[in-house]
């Protein structure tokens, strides 16, 4: 879309011998759309924001036992504490249950939430949901080993 100045809007219509009333009108139109347009494109800076999920297990705390782990990746701001997650996705879920289609469909767990509620609700608890469907958790001893046998 061209940019145009709006005085040479306005010497270009008074070339044309319009009436100066409809000159102005259409002057003012023009200078309140540019204003519009300008309010939209003022959006506020983005927010620095971290992940949350890799689960580093040197000491071996967490037991598997043969069973699978799944979570689910989030982002809150950078500021925040990690603990907040829970917190925020019961919040989100408790305004979507409040909603016509969560009263008739009311999310129950967390699961459900990240894989139900849309972002709408999250984001207005400062949630970002980056996988709506689980992802297996992976624990790792933090250690790379330095030299792999039969690999010079």
């Amino acid at each position: 879309m061209a940019k145009v100045d709006i005085d040479l809007v306005k010497m270009v219509l008074q070339r044309r011998e319009l009436d100066g009333r409809q000159v102005a009108s259409i002057v003012n139109e023009l200078e309140e759309e540019l204003r519009i347009l300008k309010e939209e494109e003022e959006r506020p800076p983005s927010v620095p924001k971290q992940f949350v999920i890799l689960v580093s297990d040197p000491e071996g705390v967490i037991e598997f036992s043969g069973k699978d782990l799944t979570g689910w990746v989030l982002q809150i701001p950078e500021e925040d504490s990690p603990y907040v997650v829970t917190e925020r996705l019961n919040r989100a879920a408790y305004d979507f249950n409040v909603t016509p289609k969560g009263r008739r469909y009311p999310v129950k767990t967390h699961a459900e939430c990240c894989e139900v509620v849309s972002a709408k609700f999250h984001k207005e608890h400062n949630l970002w949901v980056k996988t709506k469907e689980p992802v297996l958790v992976v624990t790792t001893d933090n250690v790379v080993p330095m030299a792999q046998e039969g690999v010079e």
